[in-house]
């Protein structure tokens, strides 16, 4: 893909189809722009009714040219556009950049001219930024292929947006505050390049050290989860998410055509992902800043030091509303404050210095307070007054800022008279605002992101290790009800889902008579609850149809009578299986537990405060399967009553690991059944000692095919896929693990690098040699195992392991074709770990229903191309120093003779 995108990137030829020399349109704004921006290769209008553009000699049509373009500007009518996309793929061009409008809002006709631009697009291996977009800026090049009215300046951050009026708006703004860019795009339609490209290509691009985000809608949430996962911890990814109220969903829907989603469900994903969400413009970009020039803050705990109170207070009522704490100064720290600021300092924290503080005097209190271990970031503030010495003060922030790894913000108020301390301070890397609630916001975004970067680090199994689901006899109560043609379980069934999956529910009879009620409440033991049973009965309370607290048999008599005639009061046509009969369960916190599929995200977890009063706390945290332990108490510790759950003042609460597990079998549940659309678990009620679920409500979808290699299509996360370990025995006799990469293999893969020889690396990189640092390492270590996969060879060697080799599949944009790589540590050449890996990824492809592999190795590379020869791979010479080689998987014959996972 990164080929592909180069040549919209960075083309040294581009062909206009549709310029134009007429006042006031498109085609005329874009030529300007491209002739002036600064690009130094060719540029070739093409339009047939004109010879020349601008001077220039036009061309009739994309053919004529007398050289193969890069890349292609479409911006001619709609009807146009398919054919125009036909002839460029001929034409051999590399990318396309469509501006047109017209397609997804014009109806049916539209859909038909995009679906026949996405054909001819696969057919010649082309990628489009649009349609219906404003175009795009690449600073570094001076390419300014848009039709906006100024150009970017110079930059590191990429910004990517949904809206092409935004776009226009932001570079006024930027270059006034002077804002600089690595790239400006305006995606438009996202009809193939989206979001997700777009952060994988600048996630490589060392111009580029942030990434932020316009977004109005997502149209393939599993790709874009996948590049923000794979690169958000090392480039900061920033959005600014539209629609977030009922009102501006419906704004968005009406302008994009597409769905808007849940948007708790996009906060529960951004925080997956380790994407920071921002609220406003300003935000966008004072993140993006902080970022840059500061490091991260450990924690949450600020200090303030101020020459006026009232700016502190203000900063400490924004701090603690949204979650920020004020740092606890130690007894050392206070000791040197009492030391070096008057005796009517605040003699806390915030730091009030006075106001006839001098730049020694905050120089000295900065250092007091960076120096506490308590302190995670420090904001100074600076109001000017008559002995304040504005530029001298910020020169001593920058001073003492520079001695420790801790976040430092400023806030100098006013605007003349502070003007030049202001450029010090940014001189100096210090972000500087002009009110405290913004930089208050920002050290508590950068907080937000240090914490969500940790959850990066946490894949869940595919298969639970914990316990063992009993997944045939969940299936065969979903199989049941569907069969029958029900979208509804009824609650004995759920509950007997749940057990299936290890989840406490009760144990519980159905009873069809007054009689059985009566024994069965006798058997159960007094008080019991009574609740229909009803496949039509959806919401029991609604309809008269529970019974809490019945004492003895007359009172279950009398209760199992009521319950009938309430319920066919209110639903005559209800068929009523019985009345289910459960023993009466006290305990004191009563949670919710439920899941609902988001149109955008899937599988939505969500956890709360439960009981009849559910929707007027409205107490719940969202999450995404699938969960491990630690994910789940991230859920957990997100609900405003997690302070009672832990237990407080003498008031015993949870026992908080049984209640996390509970959360990671019921996200093993939702991994393995699609159909479940709608799970409902209210109350779960639970002590210090256990929980039990009380009720259960399950919707279902009608049966969800699983495609081939990839069962987990309904989730946006794929779940470490341990089926994928191997056991092998090297030629000298030693064991060696084959097994999926995660994460924490970081510090194996930087020591395999460390090791490997100059020859190893120009084979793997074809000559390049790359800076192995956590940038880099972050981009292999960190994938999504749907669309990629990489396996490491891990041995075992005086008591230390070792990553001796990586073997890698990266699949294209239709899933259709891989390319392949490896490289193998040169201690552990020449033990045939090579030949297993390629075997093993090769079945790996196949299993993922995967059609062809290909790769890319140097001439001198010998021993690579004789082993993929050898596996039927057609060798083809690229250049004199590179050949590519090309296998149809489908019709090769198995590599390897065992596997431990079945062949789909």
């Amino acid at each position: 893909m990164k080929k592909q995108l180069d040549s919209i990137f960075k083309p040294k030829v581009i062909a206009f189809i549709g310029a134009s020399e007429k006042e006031g349109s498109v085609g005329a704004a874009m030529m300007n722009n491209l002739f002036n921006g600064g690009f130094k290769g060719k540029i070739y209008p093409v339009n047939p009714k004109r010879k020349t553009v601008l001077g220039v000699p036009a061309h009739k049509n994309i053919k004529q040219l007398s050289e193969q373009a890069d890349l292609a500007i479409i911006a001619t009518p709609a009807r146009t556009v398919p054919q125009v996309v036909e002839e460029c793929g001929e034409a051999g061009v590399g990318g396309l950049l469509i501006i047109t409008a017209g397609f997804k809002e014009a109806g049916e006709a539209g859909q038909q001219m995009l679906a026949q631009i996405l054909a001819s697009c696969q057919k010649y291996g082309m990628r489009i930024i649009g349609p219906n977009c404003l175009g795009f800026i690449s600073s570094e090049l001076g390419i300014n292929a848009s039709f906006a009215t100024k150009m970017a300046g110079k930059g590191n951050i990429a910004f990517i947006s949904q809206s092409g009026a935004l776009c226009t708006s932001i570079l006024d703004w930027a270059q006034d505050q002077n804002v600089g860019f690595s790239h400006f795009v305006s995606i438009g339609s996202m009809v193939d390049v989206g979001f997700a490209e777009l952060i994988d290509y600048f996630g490589m691009d060392a111009a580029t050290s942030s990434i932020l985000i316009y977004m109005e809608t997502l149209k393939d949430a599993r790709k874009f989860m996948s590049a923000a996962r794979a690169f958000a911890r090392s480039k900061p990814i920033i959005i600014l998410k539209a629609g977030k109220s009922q009102e501006g969903g419906r704004a968005t829907l009406s302008h994009t055509g597409s769905i808007a989603g849940n948007d708790a469900a996009f906060d529960a994903a951004f925080q997956r992902a380790g994407i920071i969400r921002v609220d406003t413009i300003a935000q966008l970009f004072n993140c993006a800043q902080a970022l840059a020039m500061q490091p991260r803050p450990k924690g949450n705990r600020l200090a303030i030091v101020t020459n006026a109170g009232g700016p502190g207070v203000l900063s400490t009522d924004y701090l603690i509303t949204r979650g920020g704490r004020l740092a606890q100064l130690s007894e050392k720290t206070m000791q040197r404050l009492d030391e070096c600021l008057p005796p009517s300092w605040s003699h806390g924290n915030p730091v009030d210095v006075l106001g006839d503080a001098d730049a020694e005097t905050y120089h000295k209190a900065l250092d007091a307070c960076l120096a506490d271990s308590h302190v995670d970031g420090v904001l100074a503030i600076l109001t000017t007054q008559a002995v304040t010495q504005p530029v001298d003060t910020a020169r001593a922030a920058v001073k003492i800022a520079a001695n420790y790894h801790k976040p430092v913000l400023a806030v100098w108020m006013g605007e003349s008279d502070v003007a030049e301390a202001r450029q010090v301070l940014e001189a100096g890397k210090i972000p500087n605002y002009r009110y405290p609630e913004s930089a208050v916001d920002v050290f508590l975004k950068m907080w937000l992101y240090s914490r969500n970067l940790e959850l990066l680090y946490e894949t869940p199994e595919e298969a639970p290790q914990q316990f063992t689901p009993r997944k045939d006899a969940a299936w065969r109560l979903i199989r049941q009800a569907l069969s029958e043609s029900r979208k509804h379980l009824t609650e004995n069934e759920a509950k007997a889902l749940l057990a299936c999956y290890a989840i406490p529910t009760g144990a519980g009879k159905l009873a069809s008579s007054e009689e059985e009620a009566a024994e069965f409440a006798a058997r159960i033991g007094f008080p019991v609850a009574m609740k229909i049973v009803s496949p039509d009965v959806l919401h029991k309370t609604d309809v008269g149809g529970v019974k809490l607290n019945i004492p003895d048999r007359v009172a279950a008599k009398a209760a199992y009578q009521a319950l009938m005639t309430s319920v066919l009061g209110h639903m005559p046509e209800a068929v009523i299986h019985g009345v289910l009969i459960e023993a009466m369960v006290k305990k004191p916190f009563e949670l919710l537990i439920g899941a609902k599929k988001d149109p955008i995200f899937g599988p939505v977890i969500a956890f709360g405060s439960g009981g009849v009063a559910v929707e007027v706390l409205r107490d719940t945290q969202l999450g995404l399967p699938p969960l491990n332990m630690r994910l789940a108490y991230r859920i957990i510790e997100g609900i405003r009553i997690f302070p009672l759950l832990k237990g407080y003042r003498n008031l015993p609460g949870v026992d908080l690991e049984d209640l996390a597990f509970t959360l990671t079998k019921f996200s093993h549940l939702l991994v393995d059944f699609p159909e479940i659309r709608e799970v409902d678990i209210n109350p779960y009620v639970a002590d210090h000692e256990s929980g039990i679920a009380l009720d259960a409500r399950v919707v279902l979808d009608p049966f969800q095919p699983r495609r081939r290699g990839h069962p987990h299509d309904h989730l946006v996360i794929s779940p470490y896929p341990g089926k994928y370990t191997k056991h092998i025995k090297l030629r000298n006799g030693m064991d060696a693990v084959l097994r999926p990469i995660r994460p924490e293999d970081e510090p194996l893969e930087t020591r395999m690098f460390e090791n490997l020889s100059d020859e190893s690396i120009a084979f793997r990189f074809f000559g390049y040699v790359p800076r192995v640092d956590h940038n880099f390492l972050t981009r292999f270590t960190h994938i999504d195992y749907d669309r990629e996969m990489a396996i490491v060879a891990e041995i075992q060697q005086d008591g230390q392991k070792h990553m001796a080799g990586v073997v890698r599949i990266i699949a294209d944009a239709w899933g259709e074709s891989a390319e392949y790589a490896i490289v193998v540590a040169d201690h552990w050449q020449g033990l045939e770990i090579g030949s297993n890996m390629t075997d093993y990824i090769l079945e790996i492809a196949r299993d993922k229903g995967i059609a062809r592999i290909y790769a890319t190795m140097l001439a001198s590379n010998q021993r690579m191309i004789h082993m993929l020869e050898k596996r039927g791979f057609k060798m083809t010479r690229e250049d004199r120093e590179t050949f590519h080689a090309e296998l149809d998987l489908e019709n090769a014959m198995p590599f390897a003779a065992e596997l431990p996972f079945q062949p789909i």
